[in-house]
């Protein structure tokens, strides 16, 4: 089976070749997608055939960038690509167990099949070797392209953070899965997570720049708004927790106003129905 490959680059470090050389011998394509500012990277990835750089000039957005390398697969012939972030990386050859999955299942009703991301969370893992979620994050998926297509894909207008999110429940609203499979792991950096204690719990902050804060906000409301109908209770928690992303930038994070500014600049341009790209100078 030939299995594409993309991964989306933003102002990318060295290291982007290493995590690149992880997946690369497992995949027959990659197409790296740059949303960096006036700025050409070649010189940070692998010298090999089956790259294709495509750069953008200019940051179009997670969701754009998505779209882009999954509308180039489909134009040359891939059913299944694998969408990393630059930050990502398998363990040794975990990849590999993914992609038989997808050989030696039934797939037809499949949209993704995702590994556990190791990342610092509060959330235990499952003892479960195969199991059922309802949203998981977009680095390390193989998507099934046939069903990317019938659900048009990723939003643009999103342009980051819950992108993840709302491809994931636009796939269970329309009847397909989503597989994790627990015995495979993908090494994610999610933001500059720092850990605090408060008398026994663990809290954790992404640390997430201001015009992140934005977006979070932003989207976590018209998630509310588009899938609530579905899923109450879960999009109930995902706007809930807004609350405690302001507590813990209160308590332990940097850039207090400005992050706590941007979430309600969010919140109000929800309202206004504003979408894509942030829209302020500061």
């Amino acid at each position: 089976m030939k299995i594409a490959g993309t991964v989306i680059l933003y102002n990318p470090s060295k290291n982007i070749i290493e995590n690149i050389n992880s997946y690369m011998p497992y995949v027959d394509k990659i197409y790296v997608v740059d949303n960096s500012e006036n700025q050409d990277n070649t010189n940070l990835l692998p010298k090999n055939k089956k790259v294709k750089y495509i750069n953008n000039h200019s940051n179009l957005g997670i969701a754009k960038a998505l779209n882009i390398a999954c509308q180039q697969a489909i134009k040359d012939g891939y059913e299944w690509i694998l969408t990393m972030d630059q930050d990502s990386k398998f363990k040794s050859n975990d990849l590999k167990k993914l992609i038989k999955f997808v050989e030696n299942n039934n797939t037809d009703n499949l949209g993704i099949v995702t590994p556990y991301h190791k990342i610092e969370t509060n959330i235990k893992k499952s003892k479960e070797e195969i199991e059922h979620p309802l949203e998981v994050m977009t680095s390390g998926n193989l998507l099934n392209l046939k069903i990317y297509s019938k659900i048009n894909g990723f939003k643009d207008w999103l342009f980051i953070d819950c992108v993840d999110i709302d491809y994931c429940m636009n796939l269970k609203i329309h009847g397909y899965d989503i597989i994790r499979l627990n015995n495979v792991e993908l090494e994610h950096h999610l933001g500059n997570q720092t850990i605090h204690n408060i008398l026994g719990h663990k809290i954790i902050c992404s640390n997430h720049p201001a015009i992140r804060r934005y977006y979070i906000a932003r989207n976590c409301y018209y998630i509310y708004d588009m899938y609530y109908q579905y899923f109450p209770e879960h999009c109930q928690f995902i706007k809930g927790g807004l609350k405690f992303q302001i507590r813990n930038i209160i308590l332990f994070e940097k850039n207090k106003y400005k992050k706590i500014r941007n979430m309600f600049r969010g919140i109000k341009d929800f309202k206004r129905k504003k979408k894509g790209k942030y829209p302020y100078s500061n």
